[in-house]
């Protein structure tokens, strides 16, 4: 509930950028700043380079806030922190400041492309179960009972009351395509 709760807080603040109003702004700043500078401060950048890539940060976020199709997937708040760590890591790789990439930085980028990649995961597996919800029987229980339970083409055979195994096959296969063509969809 607690998380709900943050969700629809961001998507309120996201929609007074889209706005542009100063509240959102100036609510969005004071909470996500601080952290960000944190993290400038501990790989070698100061104060005034925190406030630069928070603002770059800041524009990214506005702009595809203004194109009307973002989708936040994330807290607002690891959004930003995602984008600013980028920025500065792409700062510091082009040479622009004279200090070595620390090492925690990089793994943290590892990890958060980790965690990305992760989270679409779970997109396609939230799409694919809406999908198997909206395919209806007997479909969804034979395309269970053989990529889920891992039973054979027999055993669904007769379970279903098909006369052989080609024939189960043969509607596993037309569950599978009305099933692609919801996901797809």
């Amino acid at each position: 509930m607690n998380n709900l709760l943050h969700i629809e807080r961001d998507q309120e603040l996201l929609q007074g950028l889209a706005a542009n109003d100063d509240k959102s702004l100036e609510t969005i700043y004071l909470e996500n700043f601080p952290a960000i500078s944190r993290m400038v401060l501990q790989h070698n950048g100061s104060e005034e380079d925190a406030r630069d890539i928070f603002q770059e940060a800041m524009i990214v976020l506005y702009e595809k806030v203004q194109e009307g199709n973002f989708v936040l997937s994330s807290r607002l708040k690891t959004f930003l922190y995602a984008v600013c760590r980028r920025l500065w890591l792409k700062k510091l790789q082009s040479g622009a400041m004279n200090a070595p990439l620390h090492e925690s930085l990089e793994e943290s980028l590892a990890a958060e492309d980790a965690l990305e990649a992760q989270e679409e995961r779970d997109r396609q597996f939230a799409r694919m179960e809406e999908a198997m919800g909206k395919i209806g029987e007997p479909c969804k229980t034979i395309l269970e009972d053989y990529y889920v339970r891992r039973k054979s083409m027999q055993d669904i055979a007769e379970r279903f009351g098909y006369t052989n195994s080609e024939n189960a096959k043969n509607q596993k296969y037309k569950c599978l395509m009305r099933l692609k063509k919801l996901f797809f969809t």
